[in-house]
């Protein structure tokens, strides 16, 4: 758990400041679980340059409630939490100062947005809560009141965690729960998982990933790891100490977050997805007369393949639907042994470019309108999916066909000014994988939505 924090204070000297106004959102890494929001009365005047900034005077202070009354409510909603804070040093400073002249010692380990900003967008030319927020397209309320910038500090953190693809945040937060001896159960571990899409990852008791993997029902699918009799669901059984997980709303983002994080992480138990998972692939060959055969082969990563496979299974089935949807002869694609023509000419549904009866130029116009239509190369899209509520949208980005990475949006000026949405973006590796898992969610959707550009 974060407790994501913003205060108000009244200026002044160094360690005289006093509280203003104070809201702490307490976040799980993936939505708000409780709030505190209240003005304070600091008993002393506040400054007149901070009462312009953030319009809190003395006389809207007077019957607020004094740091000590609140004191136990704010211990209740930090108590084993990351402190989080833009700026976390200041915010935390304060509170250790007004805890310090109660008598009581407040502790935590604490994050600043304001350094992981400078780390994961090192782009940016301002990391001012501010200006990064508009540059990130965040909508932002009350500014420079506690409420607002900790909220706006909500939503940048858990940008910036979506963005953290080493898992960095996840694994210290985790050496952390070990640190204080906070050892889950199986069970206990399951009721907090959701039932909703995403990509869930399993720890060891060192933070370390053991496992990742992706579901449309993350609770169920763990809950077959932890009752699974299988070698591999026994080792992760005994060695599992946490699982976290990102929620996507889309399959195809799980699917894309998988493939990569596999790459990227090693898990010992993900051995076999480690490799290429399209084993096999569509390759255009000329005959010796002149025509392009369509041809399914093992994948080889030295020749340009049209289109990519899990399994030959798969790759038969489609291209019987490729020959048929052109008008491509099964016998020159490999799918009929003949010696003379082939079983679809017999029945009137193929020209007869087996047997000669129409030119190769003629024919292979309707192969290469297959391999036009098929081409990912120069597309310029963006791929609109759901989000992780109803109120949100995901954007999947294609640059001269090049998988980019994808973003979480709430707003449509969010994906339609390509500036902010490269900003948001959190950037993904193209590879072989990811553009055939883009493909292949192409092919099976019946209408996607896409926006050209």
């Amino acid at each position: 758990m974060y407790a994501i924090l913003d205060i108000e204070t009244t200026g002044g000297a160094f360690n005289e400041e006093g509280i203003t106004e104070i809201a702490i959102y307490k976040f799980d890494g993936q939505e708000i679980v409780d709030q505190f929001i209240s003005l304070v009365n600091p008993e002393i005047p506040i400054q007149p340059f901070v009462v312009k900034l953030t319009g809190i005077n003395n006389a809207m202070l007077v019957s607020a409630p004094k740091f000590f009354e609140i004191a136990k409510r704010v211990i209740e909603i930090t108590t084993d939490c990351v402190l989080v804070a833009h700026n976390a040093d200041f915010d935390y400073r304060i509170l250790r100062t007004e805890f310090r002249r109660l008598g009581y010692d407040f502790s935590l380990k604490t994050l600043c947005t304001v350094e992981l900003s400078k780390k994961l967008l090192p782009e940016q030319p301002s990391h001012s809560l501010g200006k990064l927020v508009r540059a990130l397209g965040i909508p932002m309320a009350d500014r420079h009141r506690a409420s607002g910038d900790a909220l706006a500090t909500v939503k940048l953190f858990k940008m910036l965690l979506e963005k953290d693809v080493n898992k960095e945040i996840v694994k210290d937060f985790i050496k952390l729960k070990v640190e204080k001896g906070m050892a889950p159960k199986l069970l206990d571990i399951i009721n907090t998982l959701p039932t909703s899409t995403g990509v869930y990852y399993i720890h060891n008791e060192k933070g370390e990933l053991i496992y990742i993997g992706k579901s449309k029902n993350i609770k169920k699918r763990i809950n077959q790891h932890f009752t699974g009799i299988t070698t591999s669901s026994k080792k992760i059984q005994a060695e599992v100490y946490a699982v976290t997980y990102e929620e996507t709303g889309s399959e195809l983002v799980a699917l894309l977050k998988e493939s990569q994080e596999i790459k990227i992480h090693k898990p010992r138990y993900n051995r076999a997805q480690r490799k290429n998972i399209f084993q096999w692939a569509l390759y255009p060959e000329m005959d010796k007369n002149g025509y392009i055969n369509l041809k399914l082969q093992k994948a080889d990563g030295r020749k340009k393949e049209i289109i990519s496979f899990t399994s030959l299974l798969e790759g038969k089935n489609m291209l019987f639907r490729i020959s048929e949807k052109y008008k491509l002869c099964q016998k020159l694609n490999g799918l009929f042994a003949s010696k003379s023509n082939c079983f679809q000419y017999t029945i009137k549904e193929c020209d007869g470019a087996c047997i000669g009866k129409v030119s190769p130029q003629e024919y292979n116009i309707r192969v290469k309108e297959f391999i036009t239509h098929s081409e990912f190369e120069s597309q310029n899209m963006v791929i609109v999916e759901r989000g992780r509520s109803i109120s949100e949208r995901c954007a999947v980005l294609i640059e001269n066909g090049i998988y980019k990475g994808y973003a979480f949006y709430d707003l449509n000026y969010q994906i339609t000014n390509m500036k902010i949405l490269k900003n948001i973006l959190t950037p993904m590796i193209h590879n072989r994988d990811t553009k055939n898992i883009i493909q292949a969610y192409l092919r099976k959707e019946k209408k996607p939505k896409l926006l050209k550009f």
